[in-house]
């Protein structure tokens, strides 16, 4: 029996900000467009006691004020307020600038700023703000996160759901098969490129789209920047600043190989996943079930290494992530490095049947302390949930 999504709220993993919050501070709040910043800042809004300012970078009269550097108009904008949150702060030029003014002549002022355009925002606020902000990352919902509205075992019940569909919080809480595939394909289109569409280095949208729709073909394998070119007749160069763009924009992210030198280990190559299992489908139009597709492989990975990923960020664990590959086709699908040792990891989709299956030979011999673990439909959630 399909279980019902209904319209609740999850707890994201952030909340509440106050433990983020620091007095001539600026928290920024990234992630891509429609996974619940906004709404992650409104709800602690409701809830603070602190005296605040809510604004938007979408207000031009804010753009003016914050983007023009003048002491006699930025002062006055925030005086009286202990906090300012601004959502969509990546509309307003400058806004690094601004925000320094603020956190150097206000005290003890709190700022907030949300934005869904990495590679806009992060510019603006990078320098200005040199040890004066803190950053939090916030993705489609996590296996984590959903665990304040479903237990472990409706999770897995709807695991199928989480393959297919992904995990964007309106599409959780879709209503029907029809809503949520609407839902998708209106994010995918008119939301997911609209930062990276409007960036005056891309000239081809036509290229771009032909690109991630090659790469969603090509989840779980290694992707070779001059072969993509030559399949979309394409300069690399262009190429690989788009591939930078989509990155920076959340939409896809990029995984390079392992090796510790050994002449038979492939560095050459990269892997790209999608951010969002729903995403990657709503790009090629395929929403079919599980026992009609032949890409579940693709899928289980790219929803494993996303998850894992989520779970890390929210821990938080600091870990470098690579695939392990050798030109003899040995293979790991995610090898982590932290605490000065290796943690292998190989995803296999089980379909009920537990799969039996060592490390690879040259992992064993080139890393014998190295820990492996295959992870399958029985038991990923202790990958994920910890």
């Amino acid at each position: 029996m399909e279980l019902e999504y209904t319209d609740f709220m999850f707890k994201r993993a952030y909340e509440p900000l106050d433990a983020y919050l620091l007095p001539n501070k600026a928290l920024v709040i990234y992630g891509p467009r429609r996974v619940g910043k906004t709404t992650l800042l409104q709800n602690y809004l409701k809830s603070t006691n602190l005296k605040y300012k809510l604004d938007s970078g979408d207000n031009i009269r804010t753009q003016q004020i914050l983007s023009s550097q003048d002491f006699s108009q930025i002062l006055p904008y925030v005086e009286g307020y202990e906090l300012l949150a601004i959502d969509e702060a990546q509309n307003i030029p400058n806004i690094g600038m601004g925000l320094k003014i603020i956190l150097d002549q206000v005290p003890d002022i709190r700022i907030i700023v949300t934005g869904s355009s990495s590679f806009e925002l992060a510019g603006q606020v990078g320098e200005p703000l040199t040890g004066r902000k803190s950053t939090l990352s916030l993705y489609p919902l996590a296996q984590s996160e959903m665990l304040s509205a479903y237990n472990k075992f409706e999770l897995h019940e709807k695991l199928a759901d989480f393959l297919i569909f992904g995990s964007y919080p309106e599409v959780i809480q879709a209503g029907n098969l029809n809503s949520r595939v609407s839902t998708l394909t209106e994010i995918a289109n008119s939301y997911l490129l609209k930062d990276i569409l409007a960036f005056d280095r891309v000239k081809n949208s036509r290229t771009l789209l032909d690109l991630l729709k090659l790469l969603a073909f090509q989840v779980g394998s290694e992707v070779s920047v001059n072969e993509l070119a030559t399949q979309l007749s394409a300069d690399v160069k262009t190429l690989q600043r788009y591939l930078d763009l989509l990155e920076k924009a959340f939409v896809i992210i990029r995984v390079g190989g392992f090796s510790r030198n050994l002449r038979n280990e492939v560095v050459n190559k990269a892997k790209y996943y999608f951010l969002d299992n729903g995403i990657r489908n709503a790009l090629i139009a395929q929403f079919n079930g599980l026992d009609q597709r032949n890409d579940i492989g693709a899928l289980w990975e790219n929803f494993m290494f996303i998850e894992r990923l989520k779970y890390r960020a929210y821990l938080p664990l600091y870990a470098n992530m690579y695939f392990w590959r050798t030109y003899d086709k040995q293979e790991i699908d995610l090898v982590e490095e932290y605490g000065g040792n290796l943690y292998g990891y190989e995803f296999k989709w089980s379909g009920g049947k537990i799969p039996q299956r060592g490390a690879p030979k040259g992992w064993l011999e080139a890393y014998p302390i190295a820990e492996y673990k295959v992870i399958h439909s029985d038991n990923y959630q202790e990958f994920v949930l910890g």
